[in-house]
């Protein structure tokens, strides 16, 4: 099994504390259990039955009042799901390359010192979308802030589920004032580091195009490519 078929088992069988995974056919769907922003994580559905699929997927969603990403990945199938779904009224974000980095190969640079990190342990001081995981599933997430003079400027967070080879890095924003002094970098490299700590052989992240290039740099390498599609419950 290569990395990618690995990850697509995890994707299509895995799930997260704070979600229930219901597989039907042809995809499968991750429903919020403490918000109301839910999930088709897979899809693998014949071009017969691809508009009745969306149609019980949009009035599921509006029935509970979740909205809801369809999360479209190249290789899954239709490959025009992602035009399907904008002709149904969702809006659709950039792509986004899945890149993951094998850890026990990373280039060294990943292991150096991380002086303008720092761990997050209250959840009060971290994003409001990560606090339910902070509270109630604290081993498996671990938060950071990269600071300037005491400031937090930027911020991110890594994922480590259970019984997975794959740590998953999210967000990393940095306020734009303070781009281009490598805290970006330091952030990851202090989330890989922790990943290596733990035993995790892959480390895993949906790269932006400003990222991209950055983790290339860092031994990541593109497994995939995919297309967040979002509808509001209200639409």
């Amino acid at each position: 099994m290569n990395v990618l078929e690995r990850y697509d088992f995890e994707r299509i069988n895995g799930t997260l504390p704070d979600m229930r995974r219901e597989a039907l056919p042809g995809l499968v769907r991750l429903i919020d259990l403490v918000g109301t922003f839910s999930t088709v994580i897979y899809t693998d559905l014949a071009e017969t039955d691809v508009e009745q699929a969306i149609e019980e997927q949009i009035a599921f969603f509006q029935q509970r009042g979740h909205d809801f990403e369809w999360k479209v990945f190249a290789h899954d199938r239709p490959r025009d799901m992602v035009k399907r779904l904008r002709a149904r009224g969702f809006d659709i974000d950039d792509s986004e390359a899945i890149m993951a980095l094998e850890v026990e190969s990373a280039p060294a640079r990943l292991f150096e010192p991380t002086p303008a990190v720092r761990q997050i342990r209250d959840p009060a001081e971290a994003p409001e979308r990560i606090r339910w995981e902070m509270n109630n599933t604290p081993e498996q997430v671990s938060v950071y802030v990269a600071e300037v003079d005491g400031t937090p400027v930027s911020h991110g967070w890594v994922r480590f589920p259970l019984r997975s080879a794959f740590a998953s890095l999210w967000d990393g924003a940095t306020d734009p004032l303070y781009r281009g002094r490598g805290l970006y970098s330091q952030l990851v490299a202090k989330r890989v580091q922790e990943a290596r700590q733990r035993g995790y052989p892959y480390v895993t992240v949906d790269a932006g195009a400003m990222s991209r290039p950055i983790l290339e740099r860092r031994g990541f390498e593109v497994l995939t490519f995919a297309t967040a599609c979002t509808r509001a419950a209200s639409t």
